[in-house]
């Protein structure tokens, strides 16, 4: 059944190519290429792209008259372009050339993306072309297209091109065109005897090292091509050209398989030959195609979120189901099973496109879970990505005077903080502070995916390695930036930002000044929580090994019991209506008129670039770009909350809940697309006619672009896990206590059906819910049963089970 696994784009349209070209991406988990055309160069319309997984690069730019130093993902040489042109036309991508018809089509189901349209040269004369391409998921150094080429009203002599092209530079994110985009030199390019090409680039200062290798092969209806192929290499780019006939009505297929190396592979012997040989001894293309069918078909087997859609529910042009594969799809081509043993994690916006450097945020927390339920060693390899970092984040906590690790808000090659202290306002053309390095809650997102990758998998022995210690210096780090008020006899944290992204520092602090805020209520709940999990972890362990784990990090009961007090009396502010204040001082921040700024300027999701263009700030303001103290609910869920607000003396009732949503919801700007995801979640119990809308307007963020260009800059990773997430958490009802899986439907009113695969602790299960029933296969497991609860009883599974109970 193909319904729900293709995306399609008829006809030619300009203005939404930089959109289709990042949602029609094909990678691998390893590398990754967007979906301009085979024929597209880089003009401002089109942007071909190649991105390796952690492949950066630092530059420094003059920008204004400051030296300004950025790490950037690097836009890697185009292995794509392959063209054609009648004797006298002109080449395909060329002016005067015009696309009659055209049709795009993404089959998530295999990996490929299908192009198939008619152009018209300024001669009149017309050629039909169609092309298959992929970045092989079995063979991960591969990739391939073939293209079909048909003239339609004339015969004559073609010529047909091929090249790799290193002559490629990051210009993907208009805002970034005044920094240096020009990270790799070209240092070799040639052809081997068997009539491979080759290229070679270095980027400039990370000095990895990269090769493509390439064969193109032609054939003239079935028989092969014999002409010779003249290959020339320029500064920047190796070029094979060869000559044909073409008859009218006659098919041309022209193949092209690329090999994409790195010298930070594995099993590495010479860079260049390593390359030749994968297309040496790679199968024909046909039996490439179909193993490449084979390897997304064995994902999707693992990964596939099946949801029944009343057919009053319609999303037009694309329906719940196919977003929701689409957006799994991206995920997996941006961590895969290729990408395990990788030091790697996962970007912001995914290897897609250039937004944000391509740098690694707390955006990880609603990512991971998308992995731990599913494929939990893609999700322990991507952990271990901070795990190698640690040292770099103790040595940034030891900068600023504090103990432990401090890992950085943004975070490349190295894990250096790579958020700039100064950023250029594009609506003001000011140098504005940048201190969103002071969004130190990413230690506890980081402290958040260990937790929950431990207790949904039981890997003890990642939690003796690595784990334990992760949690412990994040404890350490909290535990150091508190400081005591003697006269609130609470612990307090200062100069802090929180997740809500707009409020840097108290409305009348100086540039000059450090900034932060003072008590941020997010920030301290999950410092307490953290400390709390550090302590559990450490308990957690066999007496041996915790000994080892304390003697080696000079841990000592008297500073556990130290964590422990602060875990009970940190400090929250409170407002008068009883709500939570974000943070300490937000009751006293003026009220936005929000209907004047919607008024004025229509989409005000970026309300701080506004505010700042105005002259104004939005630390004037009770306005948040995202939730901030909401945040708590969706990462901990109501029950957890309230557990640890009454620990640290704060009572927390279900009305208090609603009231402390509603509060802030209706000031938020919902300026980044994990804003609805959140409300979506948060909501769900409490109005679900809300809740819904958000989740509707988190799933189409993408693909409609709401946010108006910013998707075309890289794909939202974090939005699309949550949206998957939401699917198996809040409607099928998964969650996890201690110790044991629940499984509380509460399907929305549109949603007749949901089938998914689910592992946990070892256990692999096929679950479906509807409206009345679970269903429950356990399909393998480990050799203790499985604490199960369902909502009227709690049971115990054993492997190669079949459970179904009644539950409305």
């Amino acid at each position: 059944m193909r319904e729900g696994w293709r995306l399609v784009y008829e006809g030619y349209d300009p203005a939404e190519e930089p959109l289709r070209e990042v949602l029609c991406t094909v990678g691998n988990g390893r590398f990754a290429t967007r979906g301009a055309g085979e024929e597209a160069r880089g003009d401002g319309l089109h942007y071909p792209g190649t991105y390796i997984a952690g492949g950066y690069n630092r530059l420094i730019s003059v920008v204004a008259g400051r030296n300004v130093t950025n790490e950037d993902l690097v836009n890697f040489p185009n292995w794509l372009p392959l063209s054609f042109k009648p004797e006298g036309g002109v080449w395909l991508g060329e002016e005067g050339n015009e696309f009659l018809d055209y049709r795009q089509e993404l089959n998530l189901q295999e990996g490929i993306l299908y192009r198939e349209f008619t152009v018209r040269d300024p001669s009149g004369r017309e050629t039909k072309i169609s092309s298959v391409r992929f970045v092989h998921m079995k063979i991960p150094t591969l990739a391939g297209l073939a293209q079909e080429i048909t003239p339609l009203n004339w015969s004559g002599r073609m010529a047909i091109r091929s090249t790799l092209d290193g002559g490629v530079t990051n210009r993907g994110v208009a805002r970034y065109r005044q920094l240096r985009g020009d990270h790799i030199e070209v240092i070799g390019t040639g052809r081997a005897e068997d009539g491979i090409v080759w290229l070679q680039v270095r980027t400039k200062q990370s000095r990895l090292e990269v090769s493509l290798a390439g064969r193109t092969s032609v054939w003239v209806g079935s028989d092969p091509l014999r002409a010779p192929a003249k290959v020339t290499s320029s500064e920047d780019a190796v070029i094979w050209e060869t000559e044909l006939d073409a008859q009218v009505g006659g098919k041309i297929r022209v193949e092209k398989l690329v090999s994409l190396r790195t010298t930070r592979d594995p099993a590495l012997g010479d860079l260049i030959e390593d390359g030749l040989n994968d297309i040496r001894r790679a199968p024909a293309f046909d039996t490439l195609v179909a193993e490449q069918r084979l390897a997304w078909r064995l994902l999707w087997n693992r990964f596939d979120v099946e949801v029944d859609v009343s057919a009053e529910e319609d999303l037009s042009p694309h329906s719940l189901q196919l977003i929701l594969r689409l957006h799994t799809f991206h995920l997996l081509q941006t961590a895969s099973p290729n990408t395990v043993g990788l030091d790697v994690s996962i970007p912001a916006r995914g290897w897609t496109g250039e937004a944000y450097r391509g740098h690694i945020f707390w955006d990880e927390a609603f990512i991971l879970p998308f992995y731990v339920w599913r494929a939990p060693e893609i999700a322990r390899s991507l952990l271990l990505y901070r795990f190698r970092r640690l040292n770099e984040a103790r040595a940034a906590a030891a900068a600023e005077g504090y103990e432990g690790a401090m890992f950085p808000w943004q975070s490349g090659s190295n894990g250096r903080e790579e958020t700039q202290i100064i950023h250029l306002n594009p609506k003001s053309g000011n140098w504005d502070p940048d201190r969103s390095h002071l969004q130190r809650h990413v230690n506890a997102a980081i402290a958040y995916n260990v937790w929950s990758y431990v207790r949904t998998t039981d890997d003890r022995g990642f939690l003796r390695e690595y784990g334990a210690e992760i949690l412990i210096e994040i404890a350490r780090f909290w535990a150091s930036l508190c400081r005591w008020n003697e006269g609130e006899e609470r612990y307090e944290i200062h100069g802090v930002m929180g997740p809500d992204e707009f409020h840097e520092a108290y409305p009348d602090a100086s540039d000059e000044e450090e900034g932060g805020l003072r008590n941020n209520a997010y920030t301290n709940s999950m410092a307490a929580w953290c400390m709390q999990r550090a302590v559990d972890a450490l308990h957690s362990l066999d007496r041996p090994t915790r000994e080892d784990l304390s003697e080696r990090l000079d841990l000592s009961e008297e500073e556990l019991a130290r964590w422990q007090e602060i875990s009970r009396a940190m400090k929250l502010p409170k407002m008068e209506n009883g709500i939570l204040e974000q943070f300490e001082g937000y009751a006293e921040l003026k009220e936005l008129d929000w209907d004047a700024y919607r008024e004025k300027y229509g989409n005000i999701g970026r309300l701080d670039r506004i505010l700042k263009a105005e002259g104004d700030s939005p630390d004037r303001y009770k306005a948040s770009k995202q939730p901030d103290l909401c945040m708590l609910f969706y990462f901990l869920g109501k029950e957890e909350v309230t557990t640890l607000l009454k620990t640290l003396g704060y009572e927390l009732t279900p009305e208090l809940v609603r009231k402390t949503i509603d509060y802030y919801r209706t000031r938020t700007s919902h300026g980044s697309t994990l804003s609805h995801i959140v409300f979506a979640a948060i909501l769900d119990e409490i109005d679900r006619e809300k809740a819904w809308a958000h989740y509707i307007e988190a799933l189409q963020s993408d693909v409609k672009d709401i946010q108006g260009g910013t998707t075309p800059e890289g794909i939202h990773t974090a939005v699309m896990a949550g949206t998957v997430r939401h699917v198996l958490e809040r409607w099928a009802g998964i969650q996890q206590g201690e110790d044991q899986l629940s499984v509380m439907p509460r399907l929305p009113e549109a949603i007749r059906k949901i089938r998914f695969l689910l592992e946990y602790r070892g256990y692999r299960m096929l679950i479906r819910v509807d409206a009345k029933v679970i269903e429950i296969k356990t399909l393998s497991g480990g050799r203790d049963p499985l604490s199960l609860r369902l909502p009227h009883r709690q049971i115990e599974v054993h492997p190669e089970e079949h459970i179904k109970e009644e539950y409305a």
